[in-house]
C-alpha cells in the first residue's frame, strides 16, 4: 500500500511537471557535494591561502631585477671657476639580486602563518560540506513531509465530497433536509484551501533543495516517503561522548584554533620591526658614459659589479613598532575569547540537538499507536452513523481526529529524521 501511495504522489498532476528529475536522498547529497555554491566558494578559498603561501615564501627568496638607465645631465656650478660645464650621457644595464640574511625570525613567521592558512581550507571545506549536508537532507525530508500532508488533504477532500453526495443521495430519496446538504457542501469546500496551501509548499520546499543543489532549469522530486519505524532507535551516542567529538571533530573550531596559530606568528611579524636585519645585495651590468659640448666626445664603457652586506637596524621608530604589536596581541586575544566562546555555544548546540533528537523520539513512540485508534474511531463513527445511532457530528469528529493523528505522525517523522542529522552535525561528524 506504501508503494502504491509514493506512485500517486509522485505522478500527481497538479503538483508534478514534466520532465521532473527524480532523486535519491544519496543522489541528492552527491550533487550538493559536487555543486552546492558554498562548497565551490570554500574550494575557491583554497586557492587563495595556496597564492597566500606562495607569496609569503617568495619574501625568503632571491630577488633578481634587470634594471636599465639612461640619463643627461649638466651642471654649470664650475662655470664660476672658469670650468666649462660639460653635459654628461649615462646610460647603463644592471642585474640586481637581493637575498635576506636574517630578519629576527619575521620571514619565518611569516612562512609558518602561510602553511597554518593552508590548513584553515581545509577546515573551511570541511565546515560547508557538513552545512550542505545537514541541509540537504533536512530539505529532502521536507519535501516528503509536504507531499505526505497534500496527500492527507487530498483525502480528506476525497471523503467530504463522498459525504456531500451521500448527503444529495438522502436528500432526493426524502430522509435528509437541505441543511444536511448544505453543510455537506460547507465542509467540502473547506478542503480547498489545505490543498492549495500544501500544494504551495511542496512548490516551495523543492526550489529550497534546488537552490542547495545549485541545479537551474530543470524540476526535481525526490523519491520515496517519510518512513521511520515505530520504535526510534535510540540516540548515536550519548550526550558526553558527542561533547567529545564535537570539541575534537567541529571544523568551525579547529579553523579558528588554527586562525589563533596565525595571529601568535602575526605577532612575532610584528615584533621584529624595529630588530637588526641583515641583507645580502649585489648587481652586475654594462655601462655607458660620454662627455660633450664643449670640447671633443669622450665615450667611455665597460662592466660593473658591486656587492654587499647591508645591516639595519630601526632601534627607534617613534613607537610605531610597540604599537603594531599591542594591535597583534589584540587580535590574538579577541581569537582566544572567540574560541571559548565557540566552544560554550558548542556546548549548547550539542545539548539542544540530544534534547531534539529525545523529543522526536519520544512524540514518535507516543502516537506510534494513536493512528490505528483514530482509524478505528473513524470506522466505528461511521458504522454508527449507518445503523442510526451516531450523528453526523461525531463521524466529522472521528475524522479530524485520524487527519490530525496521520498529519501529527508525519510531522515527528520529519522531525526525528532531521533531529538525527542535526545531532551528527553538532558533533562535526554529519556526512563523514
Amino acid at each position: 500500500m506504501k508503494f502504491l501511495w509514493m506512485i500517486l504522489v509522485v505522478l500527481i498532476p497538479a503538483v508534478c511537471v514534466a520532465e521532473t528529475r527524480l532523486l535519491t536522498l544519496e543522489q541528492a547529497i552527491s550533487i550538493a557535494m559536487e555543486k552546492n555554491r558554498d562548497i565551490e566558494k570554500a574550494r575557491e578559498y583554497a586557492n587563495y591561502v595556496q597564492g597566500k603561501y606562495v607569496e609569503e615564501r617568495a619574501a625568503a627568496l632571491p630577488q633578481l631585477s634587470l634594471n636599465g638607465t639612461a640619463t643627461l645631465s649638466k651642471d654649470g656650478s664650475q662655470e664660476a671657476s672658469g670650468n666649462t660645464a660639460q653635459r654628461q650621457f649615462g646610460r647603463a644595464v644592471d642585474l640586481t639580486i637581493s637575498q635576506p640574511l636574517y630578519t629576527w625570525g619575521k620571514l619565518n613567521a611569516a612562512i609558518r602563518a602561510a602553511e597554518v592558512g593552508l590548513k584553515t581550507a581545509d577546515q573551511q571545506l570541511r565546515l560547508y560540506r557538513q552545512a550542505a549536508y545537514r541541509d540537504v537532507v533536512a530539505a529532502y525530508h521536507d519535501i516528503q513531509l509536504t507531499r505526505e500532508l497534500y496527500r492527507l488533504a487530498q483525502e480528506n477532500r476525497a471523503q467530504k465530497q463522498r459525504h456531500l453526495d451521500e448527503a444529495t443521495r438522502k436528500f432526493s430519496a426524502g430522509v435528509a433536509t437541505d441543511y444536511d446538504v448544505l453543510a455537506a457542501e460547507v465542509a467540502a469546500e473547506n478542503t480547498a484551501p489545505e490543498i492549495i496551501r500544501t500544494e504551495n509548499s511542496i512548490r516551495m520546499a523543492r526550489e529550497r533543495l534546488r537552490f542547495l543543489l545549485a541545479i537551474g532549469g530543470k524540476e526535481i522530486d525526490v523519491i520515496g516517503l517519510l518512513d521511520v519505524p515505530a520504535a526510534a532507535p535510540p540516540l548515536p551516542v550519548s550526550y558526553d561522548e558527542a561533547l567529545k567529538l564535537a570539541e575534537k571533530h567541529r571544523p568551525e573550531l579547529a579553523d579558528l584554533r588554527l586562525r589563533i596559530g596565525i595571529y601568535d606568528e602575526l605577532v612575532k611579524i610584528a615584533s621584529a620591526d624595529n630588530k637588526p636585519r641583515l641583507d645580502l645585495r649585489g648587481g652586475a651590468g654594462w655601462h655607458w658614459a660620454s662627455l660633450n659640448d664643449p670640447g671633443p666626445a669622450l665615450d667611455a664603457n665597460g662592466a660593473a659589479w658591486n656587492i654587499g652586506l647591508y645591516l639595519t637596524f630601526p632601534f627607534f621608530d617613534g613607537l610605531r613598532t610597540s604599537g603594531k604589536v599591542t594591535q597583534a596581541q589584540s587580535d590574538l586575544h579577541t581569537k582566544q575569547i572567540e574560541e571559548a566562546k565557540l566552544l560554550d555555544s558548542i556546548v549548547l548546540e550539542v545539548r539542544q540537538a540530544e534534547f531534539s533528537c529525545r523529543e522526536s523520539a519520544e512524540i514518535l513512540k507516543a502516537l506510534s499507536g494513536t493512528v490505528k485508534q483514530a482509524e478505528r474511531l473513524v470506522q466505528m463513527a461511521e458504522k454508527g452513523y449507518e445503523f442510526g445511532v451516531k450523528i453526523r457530528l461525531e463521524v466529522d469528529d472521528a475524522q479530524l481526529n485520524l487527519l490530525q493523528a496521520r498529519s501529527n505522525q508525519a510531522k515527528a517523522q520529519r522531525d526525528f529524521l532531521v533531529a538525527q542529522v542535526n545531532y551528527l552535525w553538532a558533533m562535526g561528524v554529519a556526512g563523514e
